[in-house]
Parts: C-alpha cells; sequence; structure tokens
C-alpha cells in the first residue's frame, strides 16, 4: 500500500502520514501534484492511504474508496450515554471497567461501543487482520472528531492491534479479558447493505474456528459472544449455548464462562 498526501496537506499530517507508513511497512510517496494512477505505476501497488488536513481515505483503484466513519456505532453510542439499552452491551455483560478483546475489528463500529461502556478505567483491545482496513481504521480512530466528546475520547482509547485473531488468543494468558467478542463475516452475506459493500473487499472472508473459540474460552473471565444472523447455523456449530435477540435480522451468541457469576 502507498501512503500519501493531498497537494495542499499541513506539514504535521505529511509527518504522522510518513511515521505510519514507516511503521507499519509501507511506502510513503511525497504527492508532488502526481496523479494516484501515476504513483500506482511508478511504485506498482494499487492501494492508497491519502492523508487531507483532517482525515485519512483508503482507495484502491478502481475498486473502492473509503473514509473512516463511525457510523451508527456514533448513534448507538450517543444512545447509551443518554441512558437507553443496547442488546450486545446486554448480551456481553459489558459494564464499567471492564476489559474488552474485540477480535474481529472492522471498522472498530462494535470496539467503539465497548469503549464507551467500559469507560477510562476499562480496557478496549481490537484486532484486525488486514493490513489496509487496519491502516484506515488505526488512522481514523485518531483523527476522526465527533461533536461528542466522550465519544471522542473513546475512539482514541482503543487499542487497535494488527494480528490474526487466533494467534493472538493463544498468545494470551488464561483469564486476562473479561469478555471475547467476535463479529465475523457473515456465512450468509447481507449484500442489501449498501454501507457495508464498499468494505466487503476488504475484510476477512474465512469463517471462525472451533479452536478460536476454544481459545477465547481459555482467555475471557466473564463471557464470549459472537454476532451473526439470527437463525444462523454458526451458533450450534461453533457452541454457543445461548443466543440473545434483537430487534432486526441479527442475533448474539453468548458462552457463559463457568466460573462466574453473570446470569
Amino acid at each position: 500500500m502507498i501512503v500519501t498526501t493531498g497537494d495542499s496537506t499541513s506539514p504535521h499530517m505529511k509527518e504522522r502520514a510518513r511515521h505510519m507508513a514507516d511503521a507499519f511497512g509501507h511506502v510513503y510517496a511525497e504527492r508532488r501534484k502526481q496523479s494516484l494512477t501515476g504513483l500506482a505505476r511508478k511504485y506498482g501497488d494499487d492501494e492508497f492511504l491519502i492523508y487531507t488536513n483532517n482525515s485519512v481515505r483508503y482507495k484502491q483503484l478502481g475498486v473502492t474508496e473509503l473514509t473512516y466513519h463511525p457510523s451508527m456505532a456514533f448513534v448507538r453510542a450517543k444512545r447509551i450515554l443518554s441512558g437507553e439499552a443496547d442488546t450486545m452491551i446486554r448480551a456481553s455483560g459489558a459494564a464499567q471497567g471492564d476489559e474488552v478483546l474485540d477480535c474481529t475489528a472492522g471498522f472498530a463500529a462494535d470496539a467503539l461501543v465497548f469503549a464507551v461502556v467500559v469507560g477510562a478505567a476499562g480496557r478496549v483491545v481490537a484486532v484486525e487482520s488486514e493490513p489496509s482496513l487496519f491502516a484506515l481504521v488505526h488512522e481514523g480512530l485518531q483523527l476522526y472528531a465527533s461533536d461528542v466528546a466522550e465519544v471522542n475520547e473513546a475512539m482514541r482509547r482503543i487499542e487497535l492491534q494488527r494480528a490474526d485473531h487466533l494467534q493472538k488468543l493463544k498468545s494470551m494468558p488464561e483469564r486476562s479479558m473479561d469478555i471475547v467478542y467476535f463479529d465475523p463475516m457473515f456465512r450468509e452475506p447481507v449484500t442489501h447493505s449498501s454501507a457495508f459493500n464498499p468494505m466487503r473487499t476488504m475484510t476477512n472472508q474465512e469463517a471462525l474456528t472451533r479452536q478460536a473459540i476454544e481459545e477465547a474460552m481459555r482467555v475471557a473471565r466473564k463471557r464470549v459472544v459472537m454476532k451473526e444472523l439470527r437463525r444462523s447455523p454458526e451458533f450450534a456449530r461453533l457452541g454457543f449455548n445461548r443466543v440473545v435477540q434483537t430487534g432486526s435480522k441479527l442475533a448474539y451468541g453468548v458462552i457463559d464462562i463457568a466460573d462466574n457469576s453473570i446470569v
């Protein structure tokens, strides 16, 4: 992937772009009024992370273009801050001060909701395996500014890590997180989701394995939770013995850890 800027991007943002490229092994290219097509030919890569003065966007030439935005997570976060309930939070039992591992970060939407709930006393670690998506979301979480200070602070607290979730889980001590959460690509895609379709080419399409769930059960102190379509056979295949329904097509599978008192 090529990390570059707009023609009038500030020196501060150019330095941030250069640092990001160095930190994660990408090519940094000075824009100097060159077209993206020209840079693609020069460096042999059609993927770009483009910094402007107040945002960052991902573009794959002829395929997709995305700018980070918390989308519905922002709406959910505001509702929680106003005292409304959230089904994911109810299913997970997340509370202030909890430590949460989100194994399938994506756009970090659910990680943001968790971060609002657990607060500054808690911790949210979000894992994303796909380099391009990781780069966009890593920078978006730091640069995006909403009009709600609590949401901005929650975004900045998310610890986004580039890793395979199974390898991450294997590396973690037993009972080291309160909640381990999965939101994999649905086995039956919701193809009518126009908001999600541009992101689909960037995501990991692999199904969750039973080994990942077993590792999650070893790491979690309270619960392991997975989001899927409400009638998905994945719940039974992966051993989720309780399913919490939502008011939509979605549901949350729950595994309660045996030595925990949450019911």
